[in-house]
C-alpha cells in the first residue's frame, strides 16, 4: 500500500499528516484576508428564509407553511427575512450582508450527496471530480499554504471542498477530546517509538503521525485559549465551532480559510419549527461573530459565505414540509462588501422547472469572485472556466 493510500484510509490523515509545519510560531495578528465558509447541510428552504411576502403564488402553494406576512422582517417592498433571522437582519441593515437569489447550476441533482459533491468540487452536474475547489486553491494558488493550517474545518472529518491533489486542510472535531485521546498511554507509547526502527514504511509513518497528532493537538489548544471571547455564541455545536474560529483568529492564527457546518435542514415534515430553530442558531452565531471581529478591527478583513446544497420545492408536501428542490439563495457577509443588500430580484414563482426554482446565477460565479477578488487567485486554473465578475467583493 502506498503512503498516500495508507493515509487516506486512516482516521488520522486529515488531522495530522502535516503536523510538523503546523508547529510554527504564530504571528501576533492575522495575515491577510479571512474566508469563513458556512454550510447549511440538508437543503435549506430558501423561500421560507428570504420570504417573498407580497407574492400571492407563494401563499397559494404553501397554505400551511408560508411565513405570515405580518411576521416577516421586511427589508424591501417584496422581500423580508424569516422572523428567526432577526440577527442577520441587523447585519443587513448595517450594510454587512449581500443576498444572491436563485443560485444553482444547470441540470440540478436532488440527491444530498451528489449535489453536495457538485457544490464542493465546483463540477458540472455530469462531471465527477476527486478534489475540491478550495483544495485546488491550496494546491496551486495559495501563497504560504504549505501546511494544512491554511484551511481549518470544524466537524467529524474533512470535506471534499478542502481536499486537493497535493494539499488538504486540517480537520478539527473536538480539541478537548483530541487531547484526551492523545494522552492515552498506548498511543503515547506508540508515538514515542523511533519511526526509523520499523521495517515497514507505513507503520513507521503511523508512529510518527501519532506523535505529531499529540503535539499539534496541544498546540491548537494553546492557540484557541490564547484569546478567549465573551461573545454570546449559541450554546450548540455550531456556536462552539464559531467560537473556536473567532478565538483562533483573535490569537493571531494565520489560517486563511475556516469551514463550519450546521445540519438538520432536510425538512420533509412539519418544517417551520425545526427550520426556525436552526435559522435562529445560524443568525445568532453570525451576529456574535461579526460583532466580536468588528470589536477587534478584523471584520473588514473577513468574508463569510453561506450556502446549502439545494433549496426546496416551491409547493409544500402533504406533511407540512418541503421536498428536495433546486435553486436557492446564498449569503455573503463582511465588513468590506462593495455591494450590500439584494444582488438580484427574488424568485419567479410562475416560471418553474418541474416545480422548482430556476437558477439565475451559477454558484461557480460566486466561487470565482471569492477566489479572484478575495483570495487573489487565478480563478480559471481552479474552476476550469471563466465566470463573470459580480462586483460584490
Amino acid at each position: 500500500m502506498k503512503r498516500r493510500t495508507f493515509l487516506k484510509n486512516t482516521g488520522l490523515a486529515s488531522a495530522a499528516m502535516w503536523a510538523p509545519s503546523f508547529l510554527q510560531s504564530i504571528p501576533n495578528r492575522t495575515n491577510g484576508k479571512i474566508l469563513i465558509v458556512v454550510q447549511l447541510s440538508g437543503g435549506n428552504d430558501g423561500l421560507n428564509t428570504i420570504v417573498p411576502y407580497r407574492n400571492d403564488k407563494y401563499y397559494e402553494l404553501r397554505p400551511d407553511i408560508a411565513i405570515k406576512e405580518n411576521e416577516v422582517l421586511r427589508v424591501s417592498d417584496e422581500l423580508g427575512f424569516n422572523p428567526a433571522m432577526g440577527d442577520v437582519q441587523a447585519l443587513f441593515d448595517e450594510g454587512y450582508v449581500s443576498i444572491l437569489n436563485n443560485v444553482g447550476y444547470p441540470n440540478p441533482n436532488r440527491s444530498h450527496f451528489r449535489s453536495m459533491d457538485i457544490w464542493q468540487t465546483a463540477s458540472d452536474s455530469n462531471e465527477y471530480l476527486t478534489t475540491g475547489w478550495l483544495g485546488r486553491y491550496l494546491d496551486s494558488q495559495c501563497a504560504g499554504c504549505d501546511s494544512p493550517h491554511a484551511a481549518l474545518e470544524f466537524g467529524q472529518g474533512l470535506s471534499l471542498a478542502l481536499k486537493g491533489h497535493e494539499k488538504q486542510g486540517f480537520a478539527i472535531n473536538d480539541l478537548q477530546q483530541m487531547e484526551r485521546t492523545s494522552k492515552n498511554p498506548l498511543l503515547r507509547y506508540l508515538g514515542q517509538q523511533d519511526q526509523h526502527s520499523h521495517e515497514h514504511e507505513e507503520a513507521a509513518y503511523l508512529y510518527k503521525t501519532l506523535l505529531e497528532t499529540q503535539e499539534s493537538t496541544n498546540y491548537l489548544l494553546e492557540q484557541s485559549s490564547g484569546r478567549r471571547t465573551r461573545a454570546n455564541f449559541p450554546a450548540t455545536r455550531f456556536g462552539k465551532d464559531l467560537r473556536q474560529v473567532v478565538e483562533l483568529i483573535l490569537a493571531g492564527n494565520n489560517s486563511k480559510i475556516y469551514y463550519v457546518s450546521l445540519g438538520g435542514f432536510d425538512t420533509h415534515a412539519n418544517q417551520n419549527g425545526p427550520q426556525g430553530r436552526l435559522l435562529s442558531i445560524y443568525a445568532e452565531g453570525m451576529k456574535a461573530l461579526a460583532d466580536e471581529l468588528s470589536k477587534h478591527g478584523l471584520w473588514q478583513d473577513t468574508l463569510v459565505m453561506t450556502f446549502s446544497e439545494f433549496g426546496r420545492r416551491v409547493a409544500q408536501n402533504g406533511s407540512r414540509g418541503t421536498d428536495h428542490g433546486a435553486a436557492s439563495n446564498l449569503y455573503l457577509m463582511g465588513g468590506n462588501l462593495k455591494r450590500a443588500g439584494f444582488y438580484n430580484n427574488g424568485p419567479n414563482l410562475t416560471d418553474l422547472d418541474k416545480g422548482d426554482l430556476k437558477y439565475e446565477l451559477d454558484f461557480r460565479q460566486v466561487y470565482a469572485n471569492v477566489l479572484n477578488n478575495w483570495l487573489d487567485a487565478e480563478r480559471t486554473d481552479i474552476l476550469g472556466g471563466r465566470f463573470a465578475d459580480l462586483g460584490i467583493i
